[in-house]
């Protein structure tokens, strides 16, 4: 069987338990074809980067799914049959990630930034002061020549 990574996006509307159940029911299609579901995540109530079916918000779920094709194919026809679901995206990928993904790290667990402790000193008069302005130079200029 082939390994997939799913991503769900549900209205605004419905409530977290109901977006949570949505995740299981779609879980419960691949059972039901031969599949297994190796992970669920419900990354919670996100705003989208653009209105989608006039929704600014949607509830995110994460599936990892080691299912054959006819699985996916029949858990995707069911997904855009229903009305609660905005989008949906199903990637084939080599090897399932059994970490959290990202999106469920807490910042202080993400090392990869390094520490920004290297910058300096940062202080207003640190550049020493500003040159004149350009009207003031032309004032300057206008008033030695006469």
């Amino acid at each position: 069987m082939a390994l997939y990574e799913c991503v769900l996006i549900a209205r605004q509307d419905i409530s977290a338990a109901q977006a949570e159940q949505l995740g299981e029911q779609f879980a419960q299609i691949i059972r039901d074809n031969g599949g297994s579901v190796t992970k669920t995540e419900y990354w919670g109530l996100k705003t989208l980067a653009y209105k989608i079916k006039k929704n600014r918000k949607g509830h995110y779920t994460l599936f990892n799914l080691d299912a054959p094709a006819a699985a996916v194919a029949e858990m995707e026809r069911n997904m855009s049959i229903n009305e609660d679901v905005l989008r949906f995206m199903t990637v084939r990928v080599d090897a399932l990630d059994a970490n959290p993904s990202a999106m469920m790290q807490s910042r202080g667990e993400r090392g990869d930034r390094g520490d920004r402790g290297d910058r300096g000193p940062r202080r207003f008069d640190d550049r020493g002061p500003r040159p004149p302005r350009r009207q003031e130079v032309a004032a300057a200029a206008e008033g030695e020549t006469a």
